[in-house]
């Protein structure tokens, strides 16, 4: 595996992007073209009305329950090298830093942790800004 970056710390599901994702739109175009095309103009449209379906029900639910608990880990994961770090409780000012700063953090090693929160807080730093601001960067390879 590659040393992560934040120039390559996106993931693809090579499966899910490179195979079902292709393989859906290539039906969905056919049958459009056939509802179009053929004299089984209702039937044709009742079919890409369920590719539609079933690409959008693919592409939420992909990521819905495997982020909402991810989001819970890092969420955790923090408190905890916070309060390893400080002995101070994260949660009394957690509340002050938007999702996209807080998942931004679990990128920064233990040394860069605390005055990029302090940062991040004084500034309103965006999550990106806090990515490009981390120095030695802390892989999450397991990211979903």
């Amino acid at each position: 595996m590659k040393i992560q970056t934040y120039y390559n710390h996106i993931r693809f599901y090579n499966p899910h992007h490179f195979v079902y994702y292709p393989i859906l739109t290539i039906f969905l175009a056919a049958s459009i073209y056939f509802a179009f095309t053929t004299s089984d103009t209702l039937i044709w449209l009742f079919i890409s009305v369920g590719f539609i379906f079933l690409f959008c029900l693919a592409f939420m639910l992909r990521q819905h329950y495997a982020l909402i608990l991810q989001n819970r880990i890092v969420r955790l994961e923090l408190r905890y090298r916070y309060f390893t770090l400080t002995g101070q409780r994260f949660e009394e000012f957690e509340y002050k830093l938007t999702d996209d700063q807080l998942f931004a953090l679990r990128f920064a090693p233990d040394d860069e942790l605390l005055p990029l929160i302090e940062d991040a807080l004084k500034n309103n730093l965006t999550g990106d800004a806090i990515k490009k601001a981390i120095v030695h960067w802390r892989a999450d390879y397991n990211r979903v």
